[in-house]
């Protein structure tokens, strides 16, 4: 097999993971414990769905009981530019970097899915194989740990030596017996960067993470009005956020996106807040197709935007938002009242 999971990994490699490593589906047996306090604790906020899965994804093994391996793949995203520097724009929108282009649950997904094929024309047609990317209660971050493709930070995102932390991880679970590696160790030292740069504070303590108090949550997961006491502290931050990710000195060592369709947009790496504000569902719809945002809706993604207006401090998007003060939606309504109050202060 020594000789199998050499050649997987440099099939892996042509087909555009920048690593892959093997673990066992039952080498996580911390997870279920750390996910019952994190769900105790509330912290997954309206996610009921992790609830509701918890016992899949406490447990890989129960997920799919004859998978004997997990294969382990992870691809670089890493941005050419500073997703910092938007921040500095009020009046421009901060979209996360993995959503400025292409959604990486299908472009990974493919990959996997090859890489699964070829497992399988190279040992026995009897083989079996499932791939998850980000989609089913597969805990993808400690397995990948476990792999040794990288550790969980202090803000609980993997961060690999030799990767950074821009990567998407993807797995393909096979009822084959591969040799695992070594797991990973922590490497986060004494820094604590990523925990102090967060706006809202969002880090209970090192490895913790409360979801109800993270700007990617809140864009991207939560239903309804965000609680008026974090608005302002999501700054100009429409669909995610990166300050953690980007902070990580870690980042020295990234490896740069092999796939074009990581590359962010033009359209999308700052666009002018007025402009995403007066989009309709149709136009919503049309800018966003093939992009992860797509998912959020026109009434959230809007909302958001104009959380980011009321943030600007420029007195010129008043109107922008005056105008969404009366729209169908209600949480878009009550944020473009909220907007237009405290541009009102700005005149």
């Amino acid at each position: 097999m020594a000789g199998l999971k050499a050649r997987l990994v440099d099939q892996a490699l042509a087909e555009g993971f920048d690593a892959c490593r093997i673990c066992r589906p039952g080498d996580v047996p911390e997870v279920a414990g750390r996910l019952r306090a994190f769900l105790d604790a509330g912290y997954h906020g309206q996610m009921g769905w992790m609830e509701d899965r918890a016992h899949w994804r406490g447990d890989p093994s129960v997920l799919w009981p004859e998978a004997r391996s997990v294969i382990m793949l992870a691809e670089s995203y890493t941005p050419e530019h500073d997703p910092l520097e938007v921040l500095e724009h009020p009046d421009r929108a901060a979209i996360s970097v993995y959503a400025q282009n292409r959604d990486y649950h299908d472009l990974v997904k493919k990959r996997l899915k090859r890489v699964a094929r070829w497992l399988i024309a190279e040992t026995d047609p009897e083989v079996q194989v499932k791939v998850f990317v980000d989609t089913a209660p597969v805990p993808e971050k400690p397995l990948g740990q476990a792999a040794g493709l990288g550790w969980q930070g202090k803000h609980t995102n993997l961060v690999g030596r030799g990767l950074g932390n821009w990567f998407f991880i993807g797995s393909v679970f096979t009822t084959l017996e591969l040799e695992p590696d070594a797991a990973e160790v922590d490497h986060c030292g004494s820094c604590r960067r990523c925990l102090d740069v967060c706006p809202t504070d969002a880090f209970p303590a090192p490895y913790q993470l409360d979801a109800r108090r993270c700007i990617s949550y809140l864009t991207i997961e939560h239903k309804g009005p965000v609680d008026p006491d974090l608005r302002p502290l999501m700054g100009n931050r429409i669909y995610g956020c990166d300050d953690c990710l980007a902070i990580c000195p870690w980042n020295k060592f990234a490896v740069e996106a092999r796939e074009i369709r990581y590359r962010g947009r033009e359209d999308l790496t700052a666009p002018a807040l007025e402009e995403l504000a007066a989009l309709d569902d149709a136009g919503f719809r049309a800018r966003f197709s093939g992009s992860p945002i797509k998912r959020i809706g026109r009434d959230r993604f809007v909302r958001n935007v104009l959380y980011a207006i009321g943030n600007s401090g420029q007195a010129r998007l008043r109107p922008v938002a005056q105008r969404l003060t009366d729209d169908p939606d209600d949480s878009v309504a009550d944020a473009a009242r909220w907007a237009a109050a405290r541009l009102a202060e700005a005149v």
